[in-house]
């Protein structure tokens, strides 16, 4: 019984790439929808870095819970058959296409049509991973805490919550300031609400959920304060976003940093709830 820290290398992994997709997702329909100048689409292009700065954390993270630089390559040997060889090869194609493009389009050798072409396909191949990361534990249907509506739920508001701030913070820095970023926080909001929702009902469906040696709800004890704790710096983080915005200013790029980082710190300490409701069905299970 725990809250799960025990598996922050796959927190951090499933947190990050989740965030990651979903600023990708903004930044691309940034650079799709024109409006923008060519100096300006070269500033948004070249702050996509941190993109996968943070994609490379995610995964020197993933390599720490397999132990070796061998073990990963070994995870892939069974991709098409096994859930978790689907993650890891569906994140590193992500990873190279992304990244690849992004070179090419930083030193300007990407054509226009080459380039929507790039963004298009790395976003599909985005969507496809955070996909390939909840099959990895909805599949499995011995583990009846994370089989169900529930994970892929989780997994797809993390992106959409923590995907338009990332998203809008890099447009910051670039300079951008546009009509549509004031759609962004909406998304994010509509995401938490959700998000609590979800932690409230699945909260009281552990009760329902016992092995013949395991209680769900012990899993982890301190599931109602934990999940409370984590809409509470949820929460702070998008007013940190969103109260300049209502006083008619324009978030300092700071303070967005601060807000984004509170975001990841809530999404951690929920996805550390989520590893810590692990549990198997044993000799039988009710629910």
């Amino acid at each position: 019984m725990g809250s799960g820290w025990h598996e922050w290398p796959l927190m951090i992994f499933t947190v990050f790439g989740q965030c990651v997709v979903g600023g990708f997702i903004v930044l691309a329909f940034a650079l799709l929808r024109g409006g923008l100048t060519p100096e300006a689409q070269q500033r948004v292009t070249t702050g996509m870095l941190w993109l996968w700065v943070l994609m490379g954390v995610g995964f020197i993270a993933s390599v720490l819970h397999l132990g070796s630089p061998l073990r990963a390559f070994n995870s892939l040997n069974r991709v098409g058959a096994s859930p978790l060889s689907n993650e890891i090869a569906s994140g590193s194609i992500f990873f190279a296409v992304g990244g690849i493009g992004w070179l090419l389009a930083v030193l300007k050798r990407l054509k226009p049509g080459l380039r929507t072409l790039w963004l298009v396909a790395t976003v599909f191949l985005g969507i496809v991973f955070v996909w390939m990361m909840v099959r990895v534990y909805n599949s499995i249907d011995t583990v009846p805490t994370w089989y169900g509506i529930w994970t892929p739920l989780s997994f797809f508001l993390t992106l959409l919550m923590g995907g338009p701030l990332l998203g809008y913070l890099l447009l910051r820095i670039a300079g951008i300031d546009g009509w549509a970023m004031r759609l962004l926080p909406v998304v994010s909001v509509l995401a938490l609400i959700a998000s609590a929702i979800v932690s409230i009902m699945q909260g009281a469906e552990l009760a329902t959920i016992h092995s013949a040696v395991q209680q769900a709800s012990a899993l982890v004890p301190d599931y109602g304060s934990l999940m409370a704790w984590r809409t509470v710096v949820l929460a702070a983080a998008l007013c940190c976003w969103i109260v300049p915005q209502m006083a008619g200013k324009v978030p300092a790029v700071p303070l967005l940093s601060v807000a984004f980082i509170l975001l990841l710190a809530g999404e951690l300490i929920g996805r550390g709830v989520f590893y810590g409701l692990h549990m198997t069905v044993g000799m039988a299970v009710a629910g």
